[in-house]
């Protein structure tokens, strides 16, 4: 079976490679050149565990292709991926140029019968515009070509991509005919040999899925930061609140750590484009518009936690802060809405001198900020003269820091754990104030 993903970023890239690494000849097609010559390099343009040995592999292998040119390839494909960017656009709503105008290439140069599946996070009847595009194209040209669409929500989580794409939980497929059925049925086939967790529904449903998945795990998170902040005004544990309610079977353990905010490519932006489908067609997402809200403040609360530690905004003038994390979330590189971006602002601003260590994403932040802070080259050299230190992601390395070795750098011995993942008495104990989130 041959297949074309257009879109190399972190849908398109782990998608074709995991589909090469089982068999099946995959291009990947993307308009940016220089990324497509250093693909064929083999340089992996995203951090993702595991990621660039499967690139390599393959592309030795000749299972895994790349090319700026859809219609190369288009005759010899029998399906067609959409993984393309959909951007918000300032009043929330998915930006779809970019999927419209791989529908329109397709459309141009379609010669016989494929699947065009949108594996993009698109709204709800977005489908019917890709095939309303195709088919135009087809009319202009005044040919006759069968061709069926999908669509193939992801559910990849950064930092794991590629376990998920190898062993996914469920693979959720939106078609119209048997056709396409049959043919999506078989692309997936390897991977559903020990349990097959295909759900093939209607296409509306489909892309209502991804939205309604994504903004499910947001409102978790955003109900735990509004059950940690209450916490601490009460003097309750919100560890023991969530392992309380965790152990009850019908909510579960998952997604219940509160924290400095939610942020990467797909809560935020999923949860605003959910909001404005709703209010297009006149129905109000109370519940989502909360959890936008909460999450919106919680990405303050590290700020504010300091600046009441210091007892004012003008005291943390001239003071110099550490973080430890950038990236939205650990095994990333990724800082698309992270909170550590909001919480930079926030004291450059109050007029303080900021020093950074992230494992991987230095290179994103220097991208995003230049030399608006210090990059260091470990964690202890971040916290090194800074009068207070701020915990933003969970790397693993965090987790267990070296006390003494805190204690002879920091210029005052005060921590905030944005992710509560430190052990709070030993901190206390070795002369530190902690300060965490819901405690």
């Amino acid at each position: 079976m041959n297949i074309a993903i257009v879109g190399t970023g972190y849908v398109g890239l782990v998608s074709g490679t995991c589909f090469s690494e089982m068999g099946i000849n995959v291009t990947c097609v993307d308009v940016d050149e220089k990324k497509i010559e250093s693909l064929k390099q083999g340089i992996v343009p995203i951090y993702e565990p595991g990621l660039e040995t499967l690139v390599h592999k393959n592309a030795r292998s000749g299972r895994l292709h790349f090319t700026t040119r859809l219609e190369d390839v288009l005759d010899e494909v029998d399906i067609v991926f959409t993984a393309v960017g959909t951007p918000p656009d300032e009043d929330g709503s998915a930006d779809l140029k970019y999927v419209l105008a791989v529908a329109r290439t397709i459309g141009q140069h379609l010669n016989h019968y494929v699947v065009v599946v949108t594996k993009s996070t698109v709204p709800v009847g977005t489908a019917q515009k890709i095939k309303k595009t195709i088919q135009d194209e087809l009319d202009r040209r005044g040919v006759q070509v069968e061709f069926d669409v999908a669509s193939n929500p992801e559910f990849l989580k950064e930092g794991a991509a590629v376990k998920d794409f190898m062993s996914p939980d469920r693979v959720v497929v939106g078609v119209e005919s048997e056709r396409a059925r049959h043919l999506m049925a078989r692309l997936y086939k390897p991977f559903m040999l020990v349990n097959d967790r295909m759900i093939f529904t209607d296409i509306p449903s489909a892309e209502m899925i991804k939205y309604a998945a994504n903004s499910m795990l947001a409102t978790r998170i955003s109900f735990m930061n509004d059950i940690a902040n209450l916490c601490e005004r009460v003097g309750a544990n919100v560890n023991m609140v969530r392992k309380g309610i965790g152990a009850d079977t019908r909510i579960g353990n998952k997604f219940l750590y509160p924290g400095c905010g939610y942020g990467g490519s797909c809560f935020p932006k999923d949860v605003k484009a959910l909001i404005k489908t709703a209010s297009d067609l006149g129905y109000t997402m109370r519940v989502l518009q909360a959890v936008e809200a909460v999450n919106n403040d919680q990405k303050h609360i590290l700020f504010e936690k300091l600046v009441a530690e210091f007892g004012s905004v003008d005291n943390l003038r001239g003071k110099t802060i550490a973080l430890w994390g950038l990236a939205f979330k650990p095994e990333t590189d990724d800082m698309r809405e992270a909170p550590a971006l909001v919480l930079i602002e926030r004291l450059l601003d109050a007029g303080a001198f900021v020093k950074v260590y992230d494992p991987v994403a230095m290179d994103e932040c220097r991208r995003r900020l230049g030399d608006k802070v210090t990059y260091c080259h470990n964690m202890y050299e971040a916290a090194s003269d800074a009068h207070a230190l701020l915990l933003v992601t969970e790397w693993r390395e965090f987790r267990v820091p070296n006390l003494k070795v805190l204690t002879k750098v920091m210029r005052q011995r005060i921590v905030l754990d944005g992710r509560n993942i430190l052990d709070a008495n030993e901190l206390q104990q070795a002369g530190f104030t902690y300060l965490c989130i819901g405690r």
